[in-house]
């Protein structure tokens, strides 16, 4: 019976054993399949993850796709892909007067600089850089303009010198300046009413100086008319004489003289004087008339 009772306390305490090495080596097994995992990290496209074991900032970063790293480390993703700031400000310019101003900053953060941004910054590199970095230039930039600037042409040179400052300022952080925009002014009612007066009073003066134009050319052509109709004048006065007059009235009469119907012709004392031809209707007026130079002599009927 002790043999027996020995031998199984034996068999026993081998099988024991064997769990016990079984139960060491399913545990070292799935030991290692979690720290297997836990050193796999799969960073989306478009982005970069910074590596940080233990407070230390491990470099490079890892890129997109599949990685292997500590698998006690800690990842923080910085996306690379353009990204949109919109901030609106309340800012005064030249002439003291405080507009509203939208603005629009594209952007993107630097793969390599993303582990500069995370050490020396921090994820909320938004906040704490670039939004006190925007507002700061677009104050300094806007009190060197009038109001005026902002909607008319100074505002591409605006932008051009607003994203020139931002570019000089972020690149050396690690963020590069895309594009600047403005968006949108908004200007205090008695400006805008200044400026629609203002521009009501250009058009106005614009209208006036076109109404000006045009009489002037007006003028210009009834002078020309007027010279065009006296050198007309000029002209026919020069090729008519006071002999032609009296051969044309000649010949009138004679005329007249040859007609078969009864008339009346009142003939003057002057040699100037032409004859005056009545015919049947007194109230007719005669084809031609002179007025004699002294009074005429007592009517007689022609032949």
């Amino acid at each position: 019976m002790r043999e027996s009772d020995t031998s199984y306390k034996a068999m026993n305490s081998g099988s024991a054993g064997f769990r016990l090495c079984g139960c060491l080596l399913i545990a070292c097994l799935a030991l290692a399949v979690v720290l297997g995992w836990l050193t796999i990290r799969i960073v989306p496209p478009g982005y970069v993850a910074v590596v940080s074991t233990f407070g230390h900032v491990d470099a490079p970063s890892l890129e997109a796709g599949v990685n292997f790293c500590n698998p006690f480390a800690t990842t923080v993703l910085f996306s690379t892909k353009t990204s949109l700031l919109e901030q609106t400000n309340h800012v005064p310019t030249k002439e003291g007067v405080t507009v509203e101003l939208d603005l629009a900053l594209l952007y993107h953060v630097q793969a390599d600089k993303a582990n500069d941004i995370y050490r020396n910054i921090g994820e909320n590199f938004v906040d704490v850089v670039m939004q006190p970095e925007l507002a700061s230039a677009v104050r300094g930039l806007t009190s060197e303009y009038d109001a005026s600037a902002l909607y008319t042409s100074g505002r591409a040179e605006m932008q051009e010198k607003l994203q020139t400052w931002l570019t000089t300022v972020l690149e050396a952080k690690g963020i590069a300046v895309e594009s600047v925009l403005l968006k949108g002014v908004v200007l205090p009612q008695l400006l805008k009413d200044s400026i629609e007066q203002k521009a009501q009073a250009q058009q106005e003066a614009a209208r006036m100086q076109y109404v000006l134009q045009k009489e002037k050319q007006e003028a210009e052509r009834k002078k020309i008319e007027a010279g065009g109709i006296a050198e007309f004048q000029r002209v026919v006065s020069q090729g008519i004489s006071s002999e032609m007059l009296m051969w044309k009235g000649i010949e009138t009469t004679a005329e007249i003289a040859k007609s078969s119907n009864a008339k009346i012709v009142l003939i003057g004392n002057s040699k100037d004087s032409l004859p005056l031809i009545l015919g049947d209707s007194m109230g007719q007026q005669p084809a031609y008339t002179q007025p004699a130079a002294s009074p005429a002599l007592p009517p007689t009927a022609s032949p």
